[in-house]
């Protein structure tokens, strides 16, 4: 039903699965064989078992949205049917902030191995391909599932933008910078010699294929372990994107557009700052900072 819809990712739905599965094994281990022979006591036991196993509560409460989309989709057919997930607390989300890079990291990251130039071999096609990769995840602040499913057809030169296809199918326009843009004419400049055929993607791999996912993120990782010294995850782009930009702007309603969140609830959690900045803020704010202390130090000297 929900890959009918169209309101699930592929990875939402196996995700779904796994846990529908989850659960049905530990009912039938107590005995529960039909769906009418569930309360909501025996829900709340399997949700206290995963967690006492280690389940993270992100986890848990992916398992509780499943058995709510379970149940809604039952008492479709059959009305009647009792709900035990109706009225059941859904476990509490653990706020936790994402990783990100400063500015300086971010600076270093980007900064091209060589120069571009003349691209001329597969080396060089790869080298321009992972730099478009990084310009883009932190120009655009892009979901790599997003940057995976780009095409050729979703740039807008005149624009300076990209149209990215996001959760639940949602469309929307990003701006590009003048660097990602600059990595990217690098790129287009090799990419019709690899491509294979009539290949749409973007990104193509040296067979002239779509890249994978998965493959970006293993090229993500290696850039961050070679140029930064620390393993790296594309969302930690996307991540440090949003930081910045809100740290520079200050406009919670504009990151949310930028990131493509359902609700602002989410993008508030970037409110976050680094310490320098608060230290900054602190200093030139608060009537117990540093500067104020010692300037009373001064008064007292003199008196």
């Amino acid at each position: 039903t929900l890959r009918q819809s169209g309101r699930a990712s592929p990875a939402t739905i196996s995700a779904y699965g796994h846990d529908l599965f989850a659960w049905s094994r530990f009912s039938q281990q107590r005995g529960q064989t039909e769906i009418a022979q569930i309360d909501r006591s025996s829900l709340r036991a399997y949700l206290m078992a995963e967690r006492s196993r280690g389940v993270a509560i992100r986890s848990l409460r992916r398992h509780f949205a499943a058995l709510r989309a379970l149940y809604r989709h039952l008492q479709h057919d059959a009305p009647e049917l009792r709900n035990p997930v109706q009225g059941l607390a859904m476990p509490r989300a653990e706020q936790r902030l994402p990783d990100w890079l400063t500015v300086d990291q971010a600076r270093v990251l980007m900064q091209p191995t060589s120069t571009p130039g003349a691209a001329e071999d597969q080396k060089d096609f790869i080298r321009l391909r992972d730099q478009l990769i990084l310009e883009l995840l932190y120009s655009s602040a892009l979901r790599v599932s997003e940057l995976a499913g780009l095409n050729l057809g979703d740039l807008d030169y005149h624009g300076g933008t990209v149209r990215v296809l996001g959760k639940g199918h949602k469309e929307r326009i990003v701006p590009v910078g003048q660097p990602a843009w600059a990595a990217l004419r690098a790129y287009l400049a090799l990419r019709p010699a690899m491509s294979a055929g009539e290949e749409t993607a973007l990104f193509i791999n040296q067979r002239g294929q779509r890249l994978s996912v998965r493959s970006i993120q293993i090229r993500v990782k290696k850039l961050g372990e070679t140029r930064l010294g620390q393993a790296l995850h594309p969302h930690t782009l996307r991540h440090s994107a949003a930081s910045h930009l809100l740290q520079s702007s200050g406009d919670l309603r504009a990151v949310q557009e930028f990131l493509g969140h359902a609700g602002i609830g989410t993008t508030a959690i970037y409110t976050h700052m680094d310490y320098q900045q608060l230290a900054q803020v602190y200093d030139q704010a608060h009537p117990r900072s540093r500067r104020d202390v010692q300037d009373t130090k001064h008064f007292e000297e003199k008196a």
